[in-house]
């Protein structure tokens, strides 16, 4: 095998999560596959010998070719080709995989549109990527505290980014009605709120497609009967309480009056920082609004 076939494959070894951060960063796949084959250019450019990490390295490669192309994209007014998630390919396999998990389909890039470059590859990489601060900081040239809050700050606007067509009274409509039909065992009921393509994410994983989430809604139906709705951190949510106490919340981003996307804490050290004000359900008696314990207002 010669030096660049081995290099190629190398390469390819790293393509589809490559392909998922770009798509993730730039909402095009487009695009997303213009700055892949940049970062194959730049690696044939590169003694490799020097590379540690062939991950990590591609990675930022992909994250600074993106950030550029962000930046260019602002100052000419652009908009992305196109906003459609990635579909799946003849031949599954770990690359694929990993990049329909981390697919949330069009509500998120919506909000993602919002953000300033910086917000976005700190967010993309470190929320959606796990890569460490220090390592974006490189990237973007700053301190990884400043990273940190720009993560931080983009991280807020996507809990709390209102959709275009779901103002929050509309918001907390489809939430109540999530969690009548949770309540009630309802999968139809459910699959009424859900977007086709919604993702759920928690710490145990990911789940997504409509009917996946609709039958683990309806399997945590006891959940369900001590769920409150909330402002999680601003953003509209759930509360499951247990004595009083907040043990898993939940925040959801809409899309076209549907749920797109529902975020899943359960971490004990997460909830504790969390900001979560329960709200009174629209059709519940008098008097079941409150404050929950330590971690709830």
């Amino acid at each position: 095998m010669s030096e660049n076939d081995f290099l190629a494959r190398r390469f390819e070894a790293h393509r589809g999560h490559l392909r998922a951060v770009a798509h993730r960063m730039l909402g095009s796949l487009a695009e997303a596959d213009d700055a892949v084959q940049e970062a194959w250019i730049r690696l044939n450019r590169t003694d490799i010998r020097q590379v540690e990490n062939l991950g990590g390295w591609l990675t930022t490669v992909v994250g600074r070719v993106c950030l550029d192309m962000l930046r260019s994209r602002r100052s000419r007014a652009e908009e992305p080709l196109d906003t459609t998630p990635p579909l799946p390919s003849a031949a599954a396999g770990p690359e694929q995989d990993a990049l329909l998990a981390d697919s949330v389909g069009v509500a998120l890039l919506v909000v993602l549109d919002t953000l300033s470059p910086a917000e976005r590859l700190s967010f993309v990489l470190h929320d959606m990527f796990a890569v460490p601060y220090e390592e974006i900081a490189t990237i973007l040239g700053r301190s990884p505290e400043a990273t940190r809050q720009l993560a931080s700050r983009a991280r807020r606007r996507v809990r709390g980014a209102e959709a275009p067509d779901a103002g929050r009274d509309r918001q907390r409509e489809v939430v109540e009605a999530f969690l009548a039909a949770a309540r009630e065992g309802d999968f139809d009921g459910l699959l009424d709120v859900l977007d086709p393509d919604v993702v759920a994410r928690s710490e145990a994983g990911v789940t997504t497609g409509a009917a996946a989430v609709a039958s683990g809604a309806t399997a945590f139906a006891h959940l369900a009967l001590v769920a409150h709705p909330a402002l999680v951190d601003g953003a509209t949510g759930l509360a499951v309480l247990s004595d009083g106490r907040v043990e898993r919340a939940l925040t959801f981003t809409f899309a076209r009056d549907r749920i797109a996307v529902i975020d899943i804490v359960t971490d004990p050290a997460h909830l504790s920082r969390l900001d979560v004000t329960l709200i009174q359900q629209r059709r519940s008696p008098p008097g079941r609004s409150g404050r929950a314990g330590r971690g709830a207002r």
